[in-house]
């Protein structure tokens, strides 16, 4: 069983830090994050003040998502919460019809998906007493 534990991990920690990076390089810039994603969705039928609430938003939620990933803690509710984040970044690429961003985001989609079908093997993690990273 260790054997599994460790293959959770490892195939956890990329993608925790693909939203911890995402999260990370965004904050110190939000405004100018903000703003770039709410002009790219101003030829949408999106409201420009939703995008950018959303989009103000987005940085801090990414960086919780690769956090929580990293450590292990919770991971069918955090690889549940990832999945809907994802579906609504991949309506928001659909309505741009940005289908290379749309195919990225399946695959996340799909990564966060087989992680929560294998969460009983996540026994890497800050919270479980008996196997700690």
């Amino acid at each position: 069983m260790q054997k599994e534990n460790l293959a959770y991990l490892l195939a956890r920690l990329p993608i925790g830090f693909s939203f911890l990076g995402h999260g990370f390089i965004r904050i110190p810039k939000i405004s100018v994050f903000a703003e770039g994603m709410a002009g790219a969705f101003s030829a949408s039928i999106l409201p420009y003040s939703f995008v950018l609430a959303f989009a103000y938003i987005l940085p801090f939620v990414e960086l919780l998502l690769g956090i929580l990933l990293i450590s292990g803690i919770a991971m069918r509710k955090v690889t549940i919460a990832g999945t809907v984040l994802i579906c609504i970044l991949i309506f928001g690429s659909s309505i741009q019809e940005n289908w290379s961003a749309v195919s990225i985001q399946m695959f996340y989609g799909l990564y966060l998906s087989i992680l929560f079908l294998f969460a009983e093997y996540n026994g890497y993690s800050i919270t479980n007493n008996q196997k700690t990273i």
